[in-house]
C-alpha cells in the first residue's frame, strides 16, 4: 500500500469522526497507532488538516442560528475586508469562492435578529464588503 493512500484513509476517517482516538483510526484505517500518530502529524504541518470541529444539526441548536452568507468585496479591499471578517466573533469558517461570491462565511447568532444584524452592521459595515447574501441553515440532513 502506498502512503498517500494510507493518508487518505486516515483523512477519510478523521473526516467521518474528528473525536476518534488513535486506536479507532488505526483499527478503521488497517494501519498501526504509531502510524497514525505519525500521519496525522504530517497532515497538521502541510495545513491539510486546519482544526477540529464538532457537526452541529441548526434545527436542535437551541438559542443559535446559523446562515451561509455569501459575501462580495471590492478587489482593492480583498484583504483588509477579509482579516476584518476573520476578525468577527459571529464569523465561525471563512472560505474564498469561484461562485457568485468572492466569499463563504458560516455566521452563528443568538437568533435570526441578531444574525440579521451582524450582517447589516458587521459585515456589511466592513470598507469593501460590497453585498452579503444569507442562507440560513434550518435542518441537517447528511
Amino acid at each position: 500500500m502506498s502512503a498517500e493512500s494510507t493518508k487518505d484513509r486516515i483523512l477519510e476517517v478523521l473526516e467521518a469522526d474528528a473525536k476518534a482516538s488513535y486506536a479507532e483510526i488505526a483499527e478503521r484505517a488497517g494501519v498501526s497507532k504509531p502510524t497514525v500518530r505519525k500521519y496525522i502529524n504530517e497532515l497538521e504541518e502541510e495545513g491539510v488538516v486546519v482544526g477540529y470541529s464538532a457537526d452541529v444539526d441548526p434545527k436542535k441548536l437551541s438559542g443559535q442560528s446559523i446562515a451561509i452568507v455569501g459575501i462580495s468585496v471590492e478587489s482593492d479591499s480583498y484583504v483588509t475586508a477579509t482579516n476584518e471578517l476573520t476578525d468577527l466573533d459571529a464569523v465561525k469558517t471563512l472560505y474564498t469562492s469561484s461562485g457568485d461570491h468572492m466569499l463563504m462565511a458560516e455566521v452563528r447568532a443568538q437568533d435570526g435578529d441578531a444574525l440579521g444584524e451582524v450582517i447589516r452592521e458587521s459585515i456589511l459595515g466592513i470598507e469593501g464588503v460590497t453585498a452579503a447574501h444569507p442562507s440560513f441553515l434550518q435542518e441537517r440532513l447528511k
